[in-house]
């Protein structure tokens, strides 16, 4: 067996230092803009603590800063945006994986992926045109005595909750659905045959492999979350823009994101634009912290499916060797 030459096991180390440095900077970058962010926010948090995002008053005149309503906004629509999107999503990934004709299977995963590249403004502008006109209508053919309950009340002006949660549930489908097809298609042929050995139906083989790979669903769900949480232009175009922390579907609302991307160019004075920035800080903390929890599951399921097609290796070498 030859040994490398040292001018290639010298060319080897260059390269995967500079590799590693290129990924480096990728690292340096996230950590900059959360340590930049921490450190243009420090006036606000000094000031408010905790109760920053404890209290619903917004009041950038009198200088008194609560955060509540846009944390509260964020969180609930992009609840709702999952909740509409996921079985949407996941019934596109399993037709796409497991039921689709094959001359069928790659135009619509195009199709399917190709919402993905839509820009937000362009989703905005359908929701005002579309979506609020179609929300507005709903909420005015409800009757009355279920208009007066909390989820339902509102004024019939189309825009608010419902409808920047619509507008987030089509935004989020392509990202969800990519993965989680990715996700089936990781899933050992072996798993599908051993259902259908048994027995099993089609739905009970596709049971089968849902389970297997269940982890790395949840995670492409997660990360579905991870993209409502941060949308920016096409939820404040129809939310609302109002600090109010409701339960109301028809209510107009706000999110982190809107509230900075409104009021970033009028904060007059360096405290209100700490405690924007302090939004964008817990902002970015979040949806870090949801890609980062999506992808380690999406891995595991990888690395299961890897470990395992490992363990069998040599079993089926020894059948064959019989």
């Amino acid at each position: 067996m030859k040994t490398p030459s040292p001018r290639r096991s010298s060319d080897d180390r260059l390269f995967r230092l500079g590799t590693g440095f290129f990924a480096l900077i990728v690292v340096l970058l996230v950590a900059g803009i959360g340590l930049e962010l921490f450190r243009n926010s420090r006036l606000s948090i000094a000031k408010f603590g905790l109760n920053f995002w404890r209290t619903k008053t917004w009041d950038p005149v009198a200088g008194n800063f609560g955060a509540l309503p846009f944390l509260w906004g964020t969180l609930y629509s992009a609840f709702l945006a999952l909740l509409i999107s996921t079985p949407i999503a996941l019934g596109i990934a399993i037709f796409l994986s497991e039921l689709s004709p094959k001359p069928l299977r790659t135009p619509l995963a195009f199709l399917t992926e190709l919402l993905a590249a839509i820009p937000s403004i362009v989703y905005g502008l359908w929701g005002i045109f579309v979506l609020v006109p179609a929300v507005r209508a709903l909420e005015n053919v409800l009757p009355q005595w279920l208009r007066k309950t909390p989820l339902f009340s509102g004024p019939p002006v189309g825009v608010g909750m419902l409808a920047a949660a619509l507008v987030l549930a089509v935004m989020v489908i392509p990202f969800t659905s990519s993965v989680a097809r990715e996700v089936l298609r990781a899933v050992p042929a072996t798993q599908r045959e051993a259902a259908y050995a048994l027995g099993a139906t089609r739905w009970e083989a596709i049971q089968a492999a849902l389970r297997y790979g269940r982890t790395g669903i949840f995670g492409a769900v997660i990360l579905g979350l991870g993209r409502a949480i941060g949308e920016t232009m096409a939820v404040t175009m129809v939310i609302g823009n109002n600090p109010q922390v409701s339960l109301s579907l028809f209510a107009p609302q706000y999110t982190m994101a809107a509230v900075i991307a409104n009021e970033f160019t009028e904060a007059a004075d360096d405290l209100y634009l700490n405690a924007l920035i302090e939004i964008g800080l817990v902002l970015f903390v979040v949806t870090l912290i949801i890609n980062v929890i999506s992808r380690l599951l999406i891995w595991s399921v990888n690395r299961q499916v890897k470990v395992k097609a490992a363990a069998a290796e040599p079993v089926q070498r020894a059948r064959e060797a019989a």
